[in-house]
């Protein structure tokens, strides 16, 4: 496939973290057009208006919306952010019970009005509503998919490439599994330049060591929570990691990120959503299947997909 000419993307969701990503969208040109959808009607006209009144700013995008779901009509790529959002203290997947049913409901008629668009869900639990979607859809794996990690990775990278003293795009390193409370980094392969990561050393910057490691693994994966714990929600890095992926598919970069598909004998995983390495393009994201885990990361991998088989079971039942 090819750059997609006079792109559109639709953002579902007018709320914090659905209006940042119009938001970054706009700021990056990460479309050609955008669109915003949301069943309050006021709200979402308001947000409109409010980005629209920047578009001097903003080089050649536009914006559009409101409450009638004909305003994601032609669209390339529509982002799901529609949703409960996180309140402090509650976990990802107790939002899911509300979430699937929101999403089961809203999916049809936007796939009505954008039948051949690529679908990115943001709402989360991201991953187990992945599942709910793609069986509720029937679309391909490649053609809706989450998220995933790839905010959980940006942050991976800040912390080490600040610990590191480099900048953050000389760090290669992915965080793997749900985008959530079982999400670990993928150590064997993480780099800064070409050095592993354990070999990395300056006169101003240590090697970094083991114990490290693990604690920049938990702040990463709790990061979420303390940034709720002060402000409410996470919004802006949601918001920008978001644009980046609806990017890679209108520009059919072809670029590995760490999105979460529907897995299907990948590991010996199957049935669940969960995020790898995958190529992002046009046609959608498919995992890269010779992605190599050490025995602990492939231990880890399972455990990761053993929790999220659990959860959809309970949303199934």
């Amino acid at each position: 496939m090819a750059i997609i000419e006079n792109s559109k993307l639709t953002v579902v969701g007018a709320g914090s973290v659905g209006s940042s990503v119009a938001y970054a969208a706009l700021i990056r040109g990460s479309a050609r057009h955008v669109a915003l959808y949301d069943i309050a009607t006021e709200k979402v006209e308001a947000e409109v208006l409010d980005l629209a009144h920047g578009t001097q700013f903003t080089g050649s995008s536009d914006i559009v919306g409101g409450s009638d779901i004909s305003v994601a009509a032609g669209s390339h790529v529509v982002v799901i952010t529609a949703g409960a959002k996180q309140k402090p203290g509650q976990t990802r997947m107790e939002l899911a019970d509300v979430n699937a049913g929101i999403i089961r409901d809203m999916l049809p008629k936007l796939i009505e009005v954008a039948p051949n668009a690529v679908y990115v869900i943001v709402t989360n639990p991201c991953d187990v509503l992945t599942v709910i979607a793609q069986e509720a859809t029937g679309l391909p794996p490649e053609r809706i998919f989450s998220s995933g990690t790839v905010l959980d990775t940006s942050r991976l990278r800040w912390k080490l490439a600040e610990r590191a003293g480099v900048s953050t795009g000389s760090v290669h390193a992915y965080i793997v599994g749900e985008h959530g409370d079982t999400e670990f980094p993928l150590w064997s392969h993480a780099t800064i330049g070409t050095v592993p990561i354990l070999d990395w050393e300056t006169p101003e910057h240590p090697r970094l060591t083991l114990d490290e490691l693990r604690g920049i693994a938990v702040d990463v994966r709790d990061a979420a929570y303390k940034v709720i714990q002060g402000k409410g929600a996470t919004n802006y890095a949601i918001g920008l990691s978001s644009a980046r992926i609806v990017e890679a598919i209108l520009r059919d970069e072809h670029a590995v990120m760490p999105v979460s598909t529907v897995l299907h004998d990948f590991q010996g995983i199957d049935g669940v959503a969960l995020s790898v390495p995958s190529i992002v393009s046009a046609a959608g994201a498919v995992p890269v299947r010779n992605t190599t885990f050490s025995p602990e990361e492939l231990e880890l991998l399972r455990l990761s997909a053993g929790a999220l088989a659990s959860a959809v079971d309970d949303l199934r039942g």
